[in-house]
C-alpha cells in the first residue's frame, strides 16, 4: 500500500477503530469528512444498527454558509438526535481524520447540544 494522503488516513482509521467501540447505551459518532459535505452517524456496533445520521446535505443545515459554519449546524443536528434516542455519552470515532477544522466544529457543536465525550 503506498503511503498517499487517503491511504494513511485509512491506516489512521483502522488504528483508531480498534480502540474505539460503539455500543446501545454509549455508540460510537462516527465522522465522514469530504470536499463538499461532512456526515456523522451514532453507530451500535453490537447490534450493528446505525441508530441516527446528519449530514450538510440535510435540508436545515444551511448550504450557502461556510464549510466550518455548516459542521457546526451538524454537530448541533446529531446532539439533537442523540436526546431524542436518551443518548447522553458517545465514543467519538474522528475518522482518521485530524481533529482541526470541521471536525473540530463538528464535535465542539456536538457538546455544546449536552454530549459527553
Amino acid at each position: 500500500m503506498s503511503i498517499n494522503k487517503k491511504n494513511r488516513r485509512r491506516r489512521i482509521h483502522y488504528r483508531i477503530r480498534k480502540k474505539v467501540y460503539g455500543s446501545a447505551e454509549r455508540p460510537r459518532l462516527s465522522v465522514y469528512r469530504s470536499n463538499k459535505g461532512i456526515y456523522c452517524q451514532l453507530i451500535d456496533d453490537d447490534a450493528g444498527v446505525t441508530i441516527g445520521a446528519a449530514s450538510s446535505r440535510d435540508a436545515s443545515v444551511d448550504r450557502s454558509a461556510a464549510k466550518s459554519a455548516q459542521a457546526k449546524q451538524v454537530g448541533k443536528l446529531i446532539g439533537e438526535i442523540a436526546k431524542s434516542h436518551n443518548i447522553e455519552h458517545v465514543a467519538f470515532d474522528r475518522g482518521g481524520y485530524l481533529y482541526h477544522g470541521r471536525v473540530k466544529a463538528l464535535a465542539e457543536a456536538a457538546r455544546e447540544t449536552g454530549l459527553k465525550f
